[in-house]
C-alpha cells in the first residue's frame, strides 16, 4: 500500500499547495491512502467544516487534528458529523469526535488512523501510550486493519520517539507533527514501523513556524505583544512522508520525505517514479 501522511497546514498558502498538487501526487504516484494535519488550517489555527471538506475533495482520505482542535468553535458541533476528522485520542470521555477511525482505502484495505497529543510543555491530557495501546489491541495490524497509521502532536522529540518505539511493529506509520520544521531522522524502525520524529509543517518557510514574521520578531525582542499572529501569504512548501508498506504485513518497506514547492530542498520517493 501506497501512503501519503502530510503535515499541518497552516493558512490559505498550505491549503493552496495541497488542493493544486495533491490530486496529481495520487494519480502519478498511484497512492493509496492520504492523511493530513489539518489544525492549523483555518487562518493558522484550527479548521472550519468547509476547509475540512475542501481538504477531503482535494483527495484526502483522513484529516487530523492536535492542540488548536477547538480554536473554531463550530469544529465543536461539526465534528461529530465529520466521520473522517480524527481529533486527539487522549481527550478526557465525552470530548466531541473521535480519536480513531478505520477507513477503507481506494485499493480497499482497512486504514487505521489515530491522532494523540503529547503532554510534555501541552496540555495535561490522558495518558497517550495507555490510550493507543487500548485502540491497537482492539483493531490490530494484520487481523482488524491492513495499516495503522498514528500521528503524535507533541512539543518534544522525546516523547515522539518513544512513541514511535512503543508502537514499532504494531503501527504501518508514526508521524510527528507540531512542531512545524522538518526532521531529517525518518526511518524504518527495527520492527518494521516508518518514523519521523516531525514532518514539516505545510505552509510558507519565509516565516516563524509559518507566521508572518513581524510579530514573532517583535515579542521576542520588545516582550510586547503589538498585534495578532498571521500566517504567512508567500508560497508554501508542501511537507510529507511517503510510505509503501508490506501488503503481507503491513509494516513499512521503504519511506521518503516529501517537500515539493515553496523555499525547502525538493524531496520525494524516487521508488515511486514513472
Amino acid at each position: 500500500m501506497r501512503i501519503l501522511f502530510i503535515g499541518d497546514i497552516v493558512g490559505r498558502s498550505g491549503r493552496a499547495i495541497v488542493t493544486q498538487r495533491l490530486p496529481d501526487l495520487i494519480r502519478d504516484w498511484k497512492l493509496d491512502f492520504v492523511v493530513i494535519n489539518g489544525e492549523n488550517a483555518a487562518g493558522g489555527f484550527g479548521i472550519t467544516e468547509l476547509i475540512y471538506h475542501d481538504l477531503l475533495a482535494a483527495g484526502a482520505d483522513a484529516v487530523t487534528l492536535g492542540n488548536h482542535s477547538w480554536d473554531q468553535r463550530e469544529a465543536l458541533v461539526f465534528i461529530d458529523r465529520a466521520e473522517k476528522l480524527v481529533r486527539p485520542l487522549n481527550y478526557p470521555p465525552g470530548t466531541p469526535g473521535r480519536g480513531v477511525a478505520l477507513i477503507e482505502a481506494r485499493n480497499g484495505a482497512r486504514v487505521l488512523v489515530t491522532n494523540l497529543m503529547g503532554r510534555i510543555f501541552m496540555d495535561p491530557l490522558d495518558d497517550p501510550f495507555t490510550a493507543v495501546e487500548r485502540e491497537i489491541a482492539a483493531c490490530p495490524l494484520r487481523l482488524g486493519a491492513d495499516a495503522v497509521v498514528v500521528d503524535i502532536h507533541a512539543e518534544t522529540t522525546s516523547e515522539k520517539q518513544t512513541m514511535g518505539h512503543f508502537l514499532d511493529g504494531k503501527a504501518s506509520v508514526v508521524v510527528g507533527t507540531h512542531t512545524h520544521a522538518p526532521t531529517a531522522d525518518h526511518r524504518i524502525l527495527p520492527g518494521g514501523t516508518a518514523f519521523i520524529s516531525d514532518v514539516g509543517m505545510t505552509g510558507d518557510y519565509d516565516s516563524v513556524i509559518g507566521m508572518s514574521k513581524d510579530e514573532p520578531l517583535n515579542r521576542f525582542l520588545r516582550r510586547i505583544p503589538s498585534g495578532r499572529f498571521e500566517p504567512a501569504s508567500g508560497p508554501a512548501t508542501l511537507c510529507g512522508l511517503a510510505v509503501e508498506t508490506d501488503d503481507a504485513s503491513g509494516l513499512a518497506r521503504r519511506l521518503a520525505p516529501v517537500r515539493i514547492g515553496g523555499t525547502l530542498e525538493p524531496a520525494g520517493p524516487a521508488f515511486w517514479a514513472a
